[in-house]
């Protein structure tokens, strides 16, 4: 009997928090190159590239009302750029809660992107341009990115996977792991840094630069032949990488570095 109660309580609530459920969306129409920001001070982003000319953009709640009082929305477009505030209130959740929101955003595949949560996870496939992301505390993802990528969190891991012509990863806590595919050049000084863990840098074999790597507590370990300049430990490299380059500096205060090649 005791079972079943209980059985009937998560059954209340999964209908309680389904009836609560709400959705927005937005169409925007552009014509040349697609620029987007979002803003939120609490939300999972997610940000997919596609076919056409159009911004389709859909925030879905659940425990929250779109309106003055509770999920407050500003969208603006301004020529072939578009701009997205979601804005949770400032309240305290007591006892059993179900509250989240995501924000989901289709946009061409040539698109230059800013994108700010103050809490949550950002996801970013098959975009091609300069992007720009920021998490407070959450996970940083990007799946077939071409261009620019400058990705920071201050708790959480970050993966990227793309051509890049310029690099810019940073989490204070939380492993990254990034592969460059062929193509990728470097522009200027790409940095890849973590306060506390492990970096896997994956690069094409005739990737060229001046590696200058280093972690506070680990091992240093590098697939190239680098020539190396100053004393060699295991916990620092400084030297030039297919004969030199631009600078590509890897930090981390504790874990292992990995710089391969494939």
């Amino acid at each position: 009997m005791r079972l079943k109660t209980i059985a009937v309580v998560l059954g209340l609530f999964s209908l309680i928090s389904l009836a609560q459920a709400e959705e927005w969306t937005k169409t925007y129409t552009t014509s040349g190159q697609a620029n987007l920001r979002v803003e939120s001070n609490d939300a999972g982003v997610e940000i997919r590239g596609a076919d056409g000319n159009q911004i389709e953009a859909v925030v879905t709640t659940r425990g929250y009302k779109f309106g003055p009082n509770d999920i407050r929305i500003t969208e603006h477009q301004t020529g072939d750029s578009v701009e997205l505030d979601v804005i949770r209130p400032h309240r305290v959740c007591f006892g059993i809660c179900n509250q989240n929101i995501e924000i989901t955003v289709r946009v061409p595949h040539s698109c230059n992107l800013r994108v700010h949560t103050g809490d949550g996870h950002i996801k970013v496939d098959d975009v091609k341009g300069e992007m720009q992301l920021d998490s407070g505390d959450g996970s940083l993802t990007v799946n077939s990115g071409d261009g620019s990528l400058n990705a920071d969190t201050r708790d959480g891991r970050i993966r990227a996977l793309g051509r890049f012509d310029r690099l810019d990863l940073h989490t204070r806590d939380g492993s990254i792991e990034a592969e460059a595919t062929a193509g990728s050049r470097m522009k200027a000084t790409w940095s890849v840094r973590t306060g506390d863990g492990h970096i896997q840098l994956r690069l094409p074999a005739d990737f060229a630069a001046d590696l200058d790597a280093h972690t506070g507590d680990g091992h240093v370990s590098v697939d190239f032949p680098v020539t190396v300049a100053g004393d060699l430990r295991q916990s620092t490299i400084h030297g030039k990488m297919n004969g030199g380059g631009q600078m590509l500096e890897v930090r981390t205060g504790d874990g292992d570095i990995r710089v391969e090649k494939f």
